[in-house]
């Protein structure tokens, strides 16, 4: 046996704990133990300790913890000496377990702890009932628990039942209003539907009335032709009967002369009388233009076609750019990475930039560049060239949409073309009303100069 500080045997020594050292009983003896460490020298403690003789005690049980409670468990003098500091500190609780009654009202983890580091006889017993106290305290605690949040699950299943009938009711209002709704729209789907058919009868006797109306016009319009060549055939008549009252007339008849004369005046006047009540239009056709044939200064069906522009000619770019108050508007990335991907993007941006300012000087257009921000590791440093709008999209927002909110800002009528090759982006702004071109068709133009 090992004899204690006062030359007795230690009874307790022989004592061997068959289980953990609970949790609560261990956190207190570390901290017995980091009491204790500064009150011996730095001799008295084991080797593996001393490198923690200068913490301060909460720092010991932080960072020493587990050193110090293998050093309690295994080394039997270090456990006597910082036994002999506990008991210097706290009599009373040392002088009880020596005695074999440890006080009722005291903490059972402090029991148990002092237990662990005097080692009395018995202290196995301590040790493993205050775990079972930890345990059993817990256990009700968790009892506590359970049971708080059975109630709250109560309460909560209660409140979602009367949230529930409200619901129900709620919904069984709003379906009878849907029943009637639904009923008043069935009445006056049905009187649509009477309306319709009224409608359908009465379509059909305006066309039959059309249809009459269009044969009595035909038949007027045929009496009006007979008309017309009755009193054609009159004319010729009076024109007959005017030669040969002239003829006459130069033979000296003038009474004949007068007769022939009357006659033809009530020709023509028949004649006025039948245009003015005809509305005939004036004839503004003449025989000659019917014939077909090339005109000086015209162009034939074969020389427009000869002069048409393929739809990659980076021409139609410079007709679309030649329209007043033109605005270009630039896909950046989808243009450089269709022209020129390997380069970086940022000499992308200087060469597709320096080309829109050689374009925007020579057709005064107005240029506006978009590049996706999305791209972007840092903020760009950029002095944008003259005649050149340069922006980049927020970040959530993509340079397509952007493109999209630059065309939608521009007032109904204005030119806007918008170069890209994305699909998506082309009929979004052909929608809005601009005009869309490719890429390359861009990159044409930039190439010829």
């Amino acid at each position: 046996m090992v004899e204690t500080r006062g030359g007795e045997p230690d009874d307790g020594a022989a004592e061997v704990l068959d289980r953990p050292l609970p949790d609560g009983v261990r956190r207190r003896v570390v901290q017995i133990v980091a009491d204790a460490f500064g009150r011996l020298t730095v001799a008295e403690l084991p080797a593996q300790l001393r490198q923690y003789a200068r913490f301060a005690p909460n720092r010991r049980a932080k960072f020493a913890g587990n050193a110090m409670a293998t050093a309690l468990e295994g080394d039997t003098l270090f456990r006597q000496r910082v036994g002999e500091k506990f008991r210097e500190a706290e009599p009373e609780l040392s002088g009880a377990l020596d005695s074999g009654s440890p006080p009722p009202a005291a903490d059972p983890l402090d029991v148990a702890a002092a237990a662990y580091v005097l080692r009395p006889p018995g202290w196995v017993k301590l040790v493993t009932a205050a775990g079972e106290e930890v345990q059993r305290a817990h256990a009700e605690r968790a009892g506590e628990e359970s049971r708080a949040e059975l109630e709250r699950l109560r309460a909560e299943l209660a409140a979602a039942r009367e949230l529930t009938r409200a619901e129900t009711e709620r919904l069984r209002a709003e379906l009878d209003s849907a029943r009637k709704e639904t009923e008043a729209l069935h009445r006056k789907l049905r009187a649509a539907l009477s309306d319709v058919k009224r409608g359908e009868a009465a379509l059909r006797k305006a066309r039959v009335e059309a249809e009459a109306v269009r044969a009595e016009g035909q038949t007027q319009v045929s009496a009006a032709e007979s008309e017309t060549r009755r009193l054609k055939a009159r004319l010729a008549e009076a024109e007959s009967a005017l030669e040969a009252t002239r003829k006459a007339a130069r033979e000296g008849r003038s009474v004949e002369d007068m007769r022939v004369r009357l006659l033809l005046d009530t020709v023509l006047d028949a004649a006025q009388g039948l245009r003015r009540e005809l509305a005939l239009p004036p004839v503004s056709v003449r025989p000659a233009e019917t014939v077909d044939a090339v005109e000086p200064g015209r162009m034939t069906p074969k020389d427009i076609a000869a002069r048409a522009l393929s739809e990659h000619d980076p021409a139609i770019l410079d007709q679309l750019l030649e329209l007043p108050q033109a605005h270009l508007v630039v896909d950046g990335y989808n243009v450089t990475k269709t022209g020129y991907p390997q380069m970086p993007l940022e000499k992308q941006r200087l060469r597709l930039l320096g080309q829109l300012s050689q374009l925007a000087a020579q057709t005064g257009a107005e240029v506006t560049c978009v590049f996706d921000g999305a791209e972007l590791v840092a903020p760009v440093l950029l002095a944008p060239p003259r005649g050149v709008r340069v922006l980049f999209s927020k970040p959530g927002v993509t340079a397509d949409e952007l493109i999209r909110q630059l065309v939608r800002a521009e007032p109904p009528g204005r030119p806007v073309i918008v170069a890209s090759t994305d699909r998506e982006v082309a009929d979004g702004v052909a929608k809005a009303g601009a005009r869309p071109v490719a890429s390359a068709m861009l990159l044409k133009r930039f190439s010829r100069g």
